[in-house]
């Protein structure tokens, strides 16, 4: 049987091998001075951006361009660096910002488009668009629009506009943005700054409101505005026939060249020792808060999304057993299995943006909430059929001998039959706690700051990933290891009277 093993295993190990090494010979870097020089190479852009839209029109041409998308241009910058891609469409401020943070990175002298910004809002909202389109023509008459983008453009202040002390009755501004963009928008010790916030601010002034700026993925943006969620989409936004089918843009307050980034020379990592690097990406700026706010928000989801399965979980399993085994509770029995084929025939991260632009389309609850809810449903369907494997496997006779005693269906339930039910399948219960735990990592698509999106906020500054998101695995590590070691306590003390 060792033989067979060793046999299959060799020939795989040789293919695996082979395999590496023809991938990492698979294609030469394309060497980029121009636009023209595109075709045939691999580009990096963001998703969802002007520069994916327009660098989609070479995607598999005969000279075999290909494209590739990443949630921030961060992450794209971070390939080219590593040689992954060929080069990085950008808009050329912020990739001005990013090729001062990495030596080895250049911007090419030929623009590759030109383009406008503008703010959105819902197409429904024509009264907040035509306010707005107001301010910033104030704004712009006053020179207030010219000062704030000259500051941070070429003062760099990281704060062009001081919030006035006035009286703000007319609401709330809730503003939707991606601040992965500097100067647009970007964290800076630890607030969301650049030219749009700023902007976003006079606007808030001029009109006698208070402004809250919510952070998320690019591709976000967009559908907050449409399903309610923001009032305003502020993220270094294009106007393009699609997304004006969507949105309403209020009139242009810049213009921005797309540039091209590629490497500079031969690939060279700068080298950092440990501690510079450990400095850089948590202790200045107290980077560390993001983490810490992260992981606050993780536990509290984890936490009340498990007491909610649990529930839940138990009230489904109750239900299909007792309908497999008595034939009765049809219609609740058949909801049940609905509910089970629906969670866990799709995805979790779909039925979190479902519950967050759909369900609360119209709601203003807190994103905490929302994730207590999603993960909570998500878990119970798996928890459910746990529980169920744990109560089917209590022998039969244990019901009819306290139905004879006296108790009631729902006593013998509570007291003999899922005690035991919940021993039996305490592992896998708490398999199930890890999983959910895990699986908060996808908060951050509805804008909320969770660990993982904490260690992209902190990425998204430094362009270093092995630091954050090392951190950040070895706290998931910990936390994993203290509950196995928690359930396993549980188990044996449990098991204390099987002796």
């Amino acid at each position: 049987m060792k033989k067979k093993i060793w046999l299959i295993s060799i020939p795989l190990l040789v293919i695996i091998l082979a395999v590496t090494i023809v991938a990492k010979n698979e294609k030469k870097r394309h060497a980029i001075n121009s636009p023209h020089d595109l075709p045939g190479s691999t580009i990096g852009v963001q998703l969802g951006t002007t520069g994916d839209l327009k660098a989609s029109a070479l995607e598999n041409d005969k000279a075999g361009t290909r494209i590739e998308r990443y949630t921030k241009t961060a992450d794209a910058i971070q390939a080219l660096g590593e040689g992954k891609i060929d080069c990085v469409i950008d808009d050329e401020e912020p990739a001005k910002a990013f090729v001062a943070e990495n030596s080895n990175l250049k911007i090419l002298p030929e623009e590759f488009s030109t383009e406008s910004y503008a703010f959105c809002v819902a197409r429904n909202n024509v009264k907040l668009a035509a306010r707005i389109n107001e301010a910033l023509q104030r704004l712009k008459n006053s020179g207030v629009l010219d000062t704030i983008i000259h500051r941070h453009i070429h003062d760099k202040l990281p704060v062009a506009w001081q919030k006035k002390e006035i009286n703000r009755r007319n609401g709330t501004l809730v503003v939707a943005t991606n601040a992965t963009f500097p100067p647009y928008e970007y964290y800076d010790n630890g607030r969301i700054s650049g030219i749009d916030i700023d902007i976003m601010q006079a606007v808030a002034d001029d009109l006698g409101m208070k402004l809250d700026v919510e952070d998320m993925d690019f591709e976000a943006v967009i559908t907050s505005v449409q399903t309610g969620k923001a009032d305003i989409g502020a993220s270094a936004l294009t106007i393009t026939k699609d997304r004006a089918k969507n949105v309403l843009f209020t009139t242009p307050y810049t213009r921005c060249r797309q540039v091209i980034i590629v490497r500079e020379g031969n690939l060279t990592a700068q080298r950092q020792s440990f501690s510079d690097k450990f400095k850089a990406n948590f202790i200045t700026d107290h980077r560390y808060i993001y983490l810490l706010q992260g992981l606050g928000n993780t536990l509290t989801i984890t936490l009340f999304a498990m007491i909610l399965s649990l529930v839940l979980g138990s009230m489904i399993a109750i239900v299909r057993t007792s309908h497999d085994r008595n034939g009765g509770l049809g219609i609740l029995n058949a909801l049940c299995q609905l509910y089970l084929t629906i969670i866990r025939g799709t995805p979790t991260m779909v039925q979190l943006l479902m519950i967050y632009y759909v369900v609360f389309a119209s709601a203003n609850v807190s994103k905490v909430f929302v994730a207590i809810i999603a993960f909570g449903l998500n878990s119970a369907a798996y928890l459910a059929e746990v529980v169920r494997s744990g109560i089917m496997s209590i022998d039969k006779g244990q019901m009819e001998a306290g139905r004879s005693l006296g108790l009631s269906y729902a006593q013998t339930m509570r007291y003999i039959l899922l005690p035991q039910a919940f021993k039996n399948v305490l592992p896998a219960m708490g398999n199930e706690l890890i999983t959910l735990l895990k699986e908060t990592s996808i908060s951050g698509y509805i804008g909320l700051v969770d660990l993982t999106k904490g260690s992209d906020i902190i990425r998204s500054i430094t362009y270093d990933a092995l630091m954050p998101l090392g951190v950040v695995a070895l706290i998931y590590l910990v936390i994993v290891m203290g509950l196995s070691a928690v359930v396993n306590k549980l188990e044996k003390n449990l098991r204390k009277n099987e002796r």
